[in-house]
């Protein structure tokens, strides 16, 4: 048997996006900047991606701006946000738990002369607001707060943050990185306060390498992308037409019957989380059923290594990631893991199961059995 249950690192795309893309590679092969029928064709696939997302998020089909995905997006909304905005302040604000895209983003604005604070969270990885409040000033252009984190899957009070910031400072922008929120929960940028908000494609059932930026009407933004002058003159590039079009049909699907899908997710994410509590050794990193997202469960495993047990289980056809799928390849200390203050033995035995609309009971089932196998056995050999 397979259970794939590494769906926060990426999602099987979906048959509707499949379809579409094979179409457009087929029939709307055209460049959409193009003037002649086919290139009118092919721009009416990203038009038409583009008013399926805004749906989705009830924004302007104008505030949707296409990228190669979520780090891109993310780079676009900080680097583009903070050199526009420079003028006007030097403070840049985000928190300790936030993705690679984010934190590597604000290191190199860091060497651009830019004052970065990272805010503290608490032991289940949800940022502290009154640090925030404390940490806004006149000088402040930029709050970046992730909605999902991609490790734990603690939900950020995002609308609390961004009413904080207003508040504070209603010249500073408010950023958040959604690629682990959108298509799984309903975001709404106008009354929440969101000025730039990142997604990605694979994350939703899409394809790789597309994803979107909303940035709210009149936000000041510099491009990082130079070239042609597509999208508005804020993205050059040709436009990854086939990637796009799947992006829309995804973003569509998944917010079809949205609350009937994460109560299903909510009830496997509960299942998943009681049965594997009664193993030896096992803790559960972050919040449980609905403090935390649907899809995303932490597990610390004592005295197993988390790229052993990710192996075993591999083995018996069972796919999770070792902390996030990001990082796992680097084998660097977790900087959420750090901030939730982990101890340190159990850092190191991490284990992300995450779900999608395609993950069965059966699959969880048969994890947890194999867990209760392979846990003692693996267990005796780390002593000797």
């Amino acid at each position: 048997m397979e259970a794939y249950l590494d769906n926060a690192a990426t999602t099987r795309c979906c048959g509707r996006a499949q379809k579409i893309v094979q179409k457009t590679m087929d029939l709307a092969y055209g460049n959409p900047s193009s003037l002649h029928t086919k290139g009118v064709e092919a721009e009416k696939y990203v038009k038409d991606a583009a008013s399926a997302i805004a749906k989705t998020l009830k924004v302007s089909d104008r505030e949707i701006y296409f990228t190669s995905g979520g780090t891109e997006s993310n780079n676009f909304a900080l680097i583009g946000a903070a050199m526009a905005n420079r003028r006007a302040g030097n403070r840049l604000v985000t928190t300790q738990v936030e993705h690679a895209s984010v934190l590597n983003t604000m290191a190199y604005l860091e060497g651009q002369g830019f004052e970065v604070l990272y805010l503290p969270v608490d032991r289940d990885g949800v940022v502290c607001l009154d640090a925030l409040r404390d940490a806004v000033d006149a000088q402040t252009i930029l709050v970046s707060i992730m909605q999902v984190n991609n490790e734990i899957g603690s939900i950020e009070p995002v609308a609390q943050a961004a009413s904080i910031v207003h508040e504070k400072n209603p010249k500073a922008l408010f950023h958040t990185d959604a690629v682990q929120a959108y298509g799984k929960m309903q975001i709404r940028p106008k009354k929440e306060g969101i000025d730039l908000l990142s997604a990605s494609g694979h994350k939703i059932h899409g394809p790789k390498g597309v994803g979107f930026l909303y940035v709210k009407e009149k936000t000041k933004l510099n491009p990082i992308i130079f070239g042609g002058g597509q999208q508005h003159g804020l993205r050059s590039g040709t436009q990854n037409v086939p990637g796009i079009a799947g992006l829309g049909e995804a973003a569509l699907e998944a917010y079809e019957n949205l609350e009937a899908k994460t109560a299903r997710l909510y009830a496997l994410k509960e299942y998943f989380c009681r049965e594997a509590g009664k193993l030896d050794g096992v803790f559960i990193n972050g919040k449980t059923g609905r403090g935390g997202a649907a899809h995303i469960v932490s597990l610390s495993f004592r005295g197993i290594r988390s790229e052993v047990l990710l192996h075993a289980l591999e083995a018996d056809g069972i796919y999770v990631s070792a902390g996030s799928a990001c990082s796992s390849n680097h084998r660097r200390v977790s900087p959420t893991l750090r901030a939730i203050r982990m101890e340190e033995d159990l850092r190191e035995s991490v284990l992300r199961f995450s779900f999608s609309t395609d993950t069965k009971q059966d699959e969880i089932t048969y994890t947890i059995e194999k867990l209760a196998e392979i846990l003692p056995g693996l267990r005796r050999y780390a002593r000797r």
